[in-house]
């Protein structure tokens, strides 16, 4: 007759058992450090308020006569440094009627801007001026193009034509 096989007893080592967590034993013991941080300070601000119920006015008076600073860095601690501002809605939140009310409440502030109110204009005309004609000879040599020619090499150039005024 054959027997039963019998499994070996599962080693249990460091709460596991062959890799995997006995049952019973956490994946980390000590909890998450979310909650631990959460807990601590949940402990921490009940723990402040008792004391302040306590103490808390008078402290605060011999805190802000001796030491100024202290307190000013108290009181600029529990300004926020960012505030969050979040919109809901907006148009997409709106019904027809409304957009339509807010497009003719625009058009109206427009149309009143458009108007003048509080506008200055400025009346004048424009006269037309000739400018004088450009010089036949270019006024030397052209320092640029010199700077170019002696950084990649000397080079020959043709004379620049300047285009005559005659037609203007």
């Amino acid at each position: 007759m054959d027997e039963p096989e019998h499994k070996p007893a599962a080693k249990v080592l460091n709460g596991r058992i062959n890799g995997r967590f006995a049952p019973g034993h956490s994946g980390c013991p000590g909890g998450s450090p979310e909650a631990t941080r959460r807990a601590f300070n949940k402990r921490f601000l009940l723990d402040l308020a008792e004391d302040w119920q306590q103490h808390g006015r008078e402290v605060f008076k011999r805190v802000r006569r001796e030491s100024p600073a202290a307190y000013l860095k108290v009181c600029a601690m529990l300004v926020p440094r960012e505030m969050k501002v979040e919109h809901s809605g907006g148009v997409k939140a709106m019904t027809d009627e409304q957009i339509e009310a807010t497009i003719e409440a625009i058009q109206a502030m427009l149309a009143q801007r458009a108007a003048g109110a509080g506008a200055k204009v400025i009346e004048g005309t424009a006269e037309t001026v000739a400018l004088p004609a450009p010089d036949a000879v270019p006024d030397g040599p052209n320092k640029l193009m010199d700077a170019v020619d002696t950084a990649v090499g000397a080079r020959e150039r043709k004379p620049r034509k300047v285009p005559s005024s005659a037609g203007m």
